[in-house]
């Protein structure tokens, strides 16, 4: 029953890509984190050092799924100012698994902030992060695998091996960021599979993020915090991603959210501070268009260091 369970999600993915015009069947949709705006540096490493100590998160999408084979993502962060806030430090580990395919990720990641303000007028306990623009490179590795014999297809050249290759990576990032809008630009790898060093016939696509946001703070709610924001996320052979999402937050005490994916998604999501350096976030991903991979569940859990999220 597993066997087949993965069959039936490989095959409703490779039918997507054949669809919006893969050319090769061998090629894999990376993750979207749907809380990606609780850990923007999963999207664009030039958040690397924003925050004002050292963070460490965990991200988990897909695991409490009961579908076998249907999307499952994790991923650890950790990221940290340096000299005065100007460099940023970091490094992340990220596994994608969907049926037979499973993609695994590390890179560490140097960005390096110009600031061209001081503390301007915010609510009290918003954690401040000087108006800055931010560029990060992050070098990496992916190691990709395609365990295509699992589902049995016989007489197909497309099936008849498994892929198993390890590919150097670069990402870069630009981030503009300001007391109530955020701008930035990135891609994790802009080389796709140019550094591929085996012969097999890898098309592994990598996607450009855009990402941009603002903060409405409201002179008679000053405790609450209102903020709207998109990201677009665009792959080669694949349609272009929206997601647009809203966010409440409290004091940074608690928070909650929604928003609306471009195939026919929401996403749901409920957020508290549990401690002053601990935060905890559930998202709940809603399908509407009877999709095979089913309805996913997250968790994201962030440490920061120091005074923490909390400014009473």
């Amino acid at each position: 029953m597993m066997k087949h369970t993965k069959f039936y999600i490989a095959i409703a993915v490779l039918s997507i890509l054949v669809q919006f015009g893969h050319q090769n069947l061998n090629a894999q949709q990376t993750p979207t984190f749907g809380e990606y705006n609780f850990n923007p540096y999963l999207i664009n490493t030039a958040y690397a050092g924003l925050a004002p100590s050292t963070e460490v998160t965990l991200n988990n999408s897909g695991f409490f799924n009961n579908i076998e084979g249907s999307p499952r993502s994790f991923a650890l962060s950790i990221h940290s100012p340096f000299n005065r806030g100007k460099v940023g430090l970091g490094a992340g580990f990220i596994r994608d698994e969907i049926g037979v395919t499973t993609s695994t990720s590390a890179f560490a990641t140097y960005s390096y902030k110009i600031f061209f303000d001081t503390k301007n007028d915010r609510p009290y306990w918003q954690i401040y992060t000087p108006n800055s623009l931010s560029f990060s490179i992050s070098p990496g590795v992916q190691q990709y695998q395609d365990n295509l014999l699992e589902l049995g297809i016989v007489g197909d050249p497309n099936f008849a091996a498994n892929i198993d290759a390890t590919i150097p990576t670069v990402g870069v990032g630009i981030l503009l960021n300001l007391a109530n809008f955020y701008v930035g630009l990135s891609s994790p790898n802009i080389l796709g599979d140019a550094l591929a060093t085996n012969d097999q016939n890898l098309d592994l696509k990598s996607p450009f993020y855009g990402y941009f946001g603002y903060r409405f703070f409201s002179n008679q709610f000053e405790e609450i915090m209102i903020k709207p924001s998109v990201l677009l996320k665009r792959e080669t052979g694949a349609p272009l991603q929206i997601d647009t999402n809203i966010s409440f937050s409290y004091k940074n005490k608690f928070e909650l959210g929604t928003g609306y994916r471009s195939n026919s998604s929401i996403n749901l999501l409920a957020g508290i501070y549990v401690v002053k350096n601990i935060r905890a976030v559930y998202n709940y991903n809603v399908t509407f268009n009877d999709s095979p991979l089913g309805n996913t569940h997250g968790v994201i859990v962030s440490y920061l260091f120091g005074e923490g999220y909390a400014r009473d």
